[in-house]
Formats: C-alpha cells, structure tokens, sequence
C-alpha cells in the first residue's frame, strides 16, 4: 500500500481531531487579530482625528501585505513546507500586531499593518492546504469547514476583547493582547505533523514513513513496514505558468474571480460594520453589541455549511450561500429598525461566513500537490486585492446621501455575480481524492 493510499485509509479520529483542533487555533489567532481592527479603527480614529483615507488606509495596507504574504508563504509552503510556514507567519503577524500598540504617529501603524497583513494572508492558504493533505476524500470538505468555523471564534474573541478592554484600558491594550498568540507556535513545532504528499513531492519518504507509522498507531492501526511510492504530481517546479496551462487555467479564472468578489464583500462590511452603524447613530459600545450578535450568528452557518457541503457537493452549497448572502446584503442595507438590523445582519453573517467555509474547502481541491499552496495562495492574494479596493470604495461611499442602504446595494449586487460565476465556471469535487482531481 503507498504512502498517499496509506493517509486515505486512516478512520477518523483522534489525530484528525486533534490536527483540525492544532490548526484551527492558528485560524482562530489570524481571525483575531484581523478583527481587532475593525473594533479598534472606531475609537483610534476619533483619538488620532483621522480623516475618511486615512481610515481607509489603516485598512487597505494590511490587505496590500495580505496579498504579498499569501503568494510568497504558498510558495515557500511547496518548497520548505507547509508547517514551517504555518509557524513563521504566526509569529509575523503576532509581533506585529503588539508593535502598533506603540505606533506614535500614522506612518509607523501603516507600516507595522502591513507587517501583520504579511503574515495573516500568509498564513490561511497554507494551514488549509496542510488540513486537505491528511483528510480523507469522503470528509474533506467537512473538516475545511470546520476549520474555517474557528475564524468565527476568532472575530467572537475580537469583539469580546474590544467590548471589555478597549472602553476601559484603551485601543493600545487591544493590539497588545493581538501580540499574545506568538507563545501558540511553540506547540506548533511540537504538535503538529508535516504534509505527506509535501514530503513525498520533495523526496523525503523516509521522514513521511515514519510520520505515518506514528499516526497509524495513534489510530489504532498496524504499522505498514514497507514503503511504496507513488507521484503525487508530474512536476516538482514550482511555476505560475502551471496555473494557466491546460484544465487549471479554468480553475484558476474561477477562483480568482470568486475570491476577489467575496473578500471585497466580506471585509467591506465586516470591517466597516461597527463605523457605519455609528454613522447611522449608535453609540460605539452599541455598535460593538450588535457587531457581537452577528458574529455569533457565523458559528451555525458554518456548521450547516459543514453539513451541506458533503451533502448538496462544494459548487451547489457555495452558489446557495452566496445568492443568499446577496439577498441578506440587500434586505440589511433597507432596514430601518433594530429589530431588522439585528434579523438581516445575522442572516448577512450566517450565510457569508458559511460560504467562506466552502470556499476555503473548494479551492486546494482544484491544484495538485506540487503547486496546491502556491495554487491556493494566489487565489488567495488575488482576493486580497478586492480587501485593498473595498474599504477605499466604502469610505468614499460613506461621505455620500444614503450612505447605508447605497453601500449594502453595491454589496448585494457583487454577491449575485459571484454566485453566478460559480454557477457557471465550477466543476464538483465532492468525494474525489487530491491526487485524482489536481490534474
């Protein structure tokens, strides 16, 4: 039995559990940190009296670093692998992140954003590439979701943090309790195991043997003593042309397409959520409650989404969340009242946050091993440059009459483009290996 059919084999349990617990705290810390922004802009721009481009900015470099980090970290992910990269790109963002709580002036917090966005847009596409490596075909898509549910606890511990710290000890203390997750990669060092199918790629098959061993006692299994090898992918150079040649090129339209679209939408409103609810005229501790609430709606869309994916395949589920994200995004934009603020932006979360999950299932699914983190990085920066246009859209948009029901408008029609496109581009993937789908 080769090595890859050795991974396939394994019954689910402890260890998959336990690498989806490992990597999804280094998500949920990416999440946080992303989060804390969105509270933070609120408080430090009227303590700063900083203007609508220079908020706007604040936002827009993290995305510039985003974009940047996901490239270079896929690339690096194929080449020196995926936990090594996963560990250093939490300890970027991390570090950073504390250093703007000593920021003096506007220049030195751009600089250190973009520092963070380096590591955070690094990080992501490598953590799911290496989850999607040691899953199993028939419940890979579950556990993406699942994982990508942990960027909800994320955002839930952001807004708990800037609900109770940032009124009482300031915006500074918020940055600083960001900095806190680089004690985290200790225990990625320790706990977490190297991609297979990477070790294999780069012809280091004693080490994936033993890794295997290990894991296969952990489960309970007997040890497989004799090593057979099979490809995993035709090339080992690392190429961009790869992703345009032959049925990739397809694959890669798609991806860049819907990434660009649902990441300018998704930060747009997210980020943007708690100012444009105080320019309707709440109070900033309000805000930071109705934010709350919505955050909290994320989690059950995820675990529908979980269920959903494996049931209904990745493009009918995405498609769906999607369209009705567009139908929630529009209804949110109208709403007058509370009531229907706090009814169209839980569904707005629910829904959105639901399709992330797929979304990040979907897309490793489409590349094969030599080129996946690099694959799914790149589609990943390219969404990151939909995060650097949104926020320079919103706040411009935000100076206009009917600013709150024009900007959600806008919002809802991205989304039913997206949807499209998923429609019309997307090919399914439910229920096949890496190795039978990457070329």
């Amino acid at each position: 039995m080769d090595l890859i059919s050795r991974v396939q084999r394994l019954p689910i349990g402890r260890f998959h559990y336990s690498l989806l617990v490992l990597i999804g705290f280094g998500w949920m810390f990416d999440a946080m940190d992303t989060g804390l922004i969105a509270f933070i802009l609120t408080k430090m721009s009227a303590d700063w009296q900083m203007t609508a481009a220079a908020k706007g900015w604040v936002v827009s470099i993290g995305f510039v670093g985003m974009a940047l980090g996901a490239v270079c970290a896929g690339a690096l992910a194929d080449r020196i692998g995926r936990k090594t990269v996963f560990a250093l790109t939490l300890v970027v963002y991390s570090v950073a992140t504390a250093l703007c709580a000593f920021a003096p002036n506007l220049t030195y917090l751009l600089i250190f954003r973009f520092i963070v966005g380096f590591g955070l847009g690094g990080q992501l596409p490598v953590a799911v590439t290496l989850v999607s490596e040691y899953i199993p075909a028939h419940v890979r898509g579950r556990f993406i979701v699942l994982l990508e549910s942990f960027w909800g606890l994320g955002w839930l511990v952001a807004a708990l943090v800037s609900y109770f710290v940032i009124p009482k000890f300031g915006w500074q203390m918020a940055f600083l309790i960001g900095g806190l997750p680089v004690l985290y990669v200790f225990v990625i060092l320790k706990k977490v195991p190297e991609s297979i199918p990477y070790l294999i790629n780069r012809g280091r098959v004693d080490e994936a043997h033993r890794i295997l061993q290990k894991i296969e006692r952990q489960c309970g299994l007997e040890p497989v003593e004799t090593i057979v090898v099979k490809p995993v992918a035709q090339q080992h150079k690392i190429s961009f042309k790869q992703l345009w040649s032959g049925p990739l090129a397809r694959r890669s339209l798609m991806l860049w397409l819907i990434w660009f679209g649902i990441v300018y939408s998704y930060y747009g409103i997210f980020t943007w959520l708690p100012s444009l609810l105080v320019k309707q005229g709440y109070s900033i501790v309000q805000s930071f409650e109705y934010v709350l609430l919505m955050i909290l709606a994320q989690l059950p869309g995820y675990l529908v989404a979980a269920w959903l994916v494996e049931k209904l395949g990745r493009k009918a589920t995405l498609a769906g969340f999607i369209g009705c994200c567009a139908i929630s995004a529009y209804f949110f934009g109208q709403a007058d009242s509370v009531n229907l603020i706090m009814l169209w932006g839980c569904l707005l979360s629910f829904f959105n946050l639901g399709a992330w999950g797929v979304l990040y299932t979907y897309t490793p699914e489409l590349y094969p091993t030599n080129i996946r983190a690099f694959g799914s990085g790149w589609a990943s920066a390219i969404g990151r440059l939909g995060g650097i246009v949104a926020p320079l859209v919103v706040t411009q948009m935000m100076l206009g009459k009917n600013a709150f029901s024009s900007v959600f408008m806008m919002f809802a029609m991205v989304l039913i483009g997206v949807a499209l496109i998923v429609i019309v581009l997307g090919e399914e993937t439910k229920g096949k290996t890496l190795e039978s789908i990457g070329l």
